[in-house]
């Protein structure tokens, strides 16, 4: 699955950065870029922050940000700082520090403005390392987590809708692994194993793209295991709701190729959901 980074860029206008950076980077004083920090007002100092995230320097600007909490803790920057700093440690892919920024900053000022800012840059600080974290789901399920936290306490912040895609796509890399697995197991003959896998992928993740698959991969894996009636019966789920389906077609094939029908039959769990399926209350 193909993760896109967070775009922060919008946030920041807030500040008036879009025009303050470029005129700050262009036209600062090198002189002046020179002087400790505590010899600075804390505007300077977020000033020398912004220029330098402009200056593609992400890193030593969440520095810069921090020092104004250490050295203004009390004043209005050191909170527009805070963010900043989460901000400029998630631009700098220092994901851990980004959350805790964040994070920090939910304490704090949990009621301002900003908080919704601040609690969608901590879910980034787990979203954004899906890709990388191979078959370890963690942080998958945390990004889950705090994107479900933006969703259901920010509901009408400009950051709901956007967690709400990122929260599907990162449900939907759930239910692959577990297709990943599960096919892992089917090739290497342990069918048991495998059709656990789909099974998790039909109850718990019935709403992603994966659902058809899973459901033919159950054909394949319990008419392999000889367990007749709930191959019939997760064919009869797929026929009902994925007619026009390849997985479906291919299903077709696998049980009429055995003289069976694609029709439900017995008492098991998949009977439960063909049931649910006939009132409408699945998917």
């Amino acid at each position: 699955m193909s993760v896109k980074k967070g775009n922060a860029s919008r946030w920041m206008f807030r500040f008036g950065a879009a025009v303050s950076i470029a005129v700050l980077a262009a036209c600062g004083n090198s002189e002046r870029a020179g002087e400790p920090l505590d010899a600075l007002s804390a505007q300077a100092i977020f000033e020398r922050g912004e220029r330098q995230i402009a200056a593609g320097n992400p890193d030593d600007a969440a520095f810069t940000f921090g020092e104004i909490e250490r050295l203004y803790p009390y004043s209005e920057f050191a909170q527009r700082a805070l963010i900043m700093q989460a901000f400029a440690y998630h631009r700098d892919e220092d994901y851990p520090n980004s959350r805790a920024s964040a994070q920090r900053y939910l304490d704090f000022y949990p009621a301002e403005d900003d908080a919704a800012y601040a609690a969608y840059l901590l879910a980034l600080s787990y979203y954004d390392q899906i890709d990388e974290i191979g078959r370890d789901q963690g942080l998958t399920f945390q990004a889950l987590q705090a994107l479900r936290r933006v969703i259901e306490q920010y509901p009408g912040s400009e950051y709901a809708s956007t967690s709400v895609l990122k929260f599907d796509l990162a449900f939907d890399h759930l239910a692959a692994k577990e297709m990943e697995i599960g096919r892992y197991y089917l090739k290497r003959g342990n069918y048991l194993a495998a059709a656990n896998r789909f099974r998790t992928v039909v109850e718990d993740f019935q709403t992603t793209s994966h659902t058809p698959e899973a459901l033919h991969r159950l054909v394949e894996s319990y008419l392999l295991l000889g367990l007749v009636e709930e191959a019939q019966t997760a064919g009869a789920i797929l026929g009902y709701n994925y007619q026009s389906s390849e997985w479906y077609e291919a299903s077709f094939a696998l049980l009429t190729g055995e003289g069976l029908s694609t029709d439900a039959a017995g008492d098991n769990w998949l009977s439960s959901i063909y049931r649910q399926v006939l009132r409408g209350e699945w998917l």
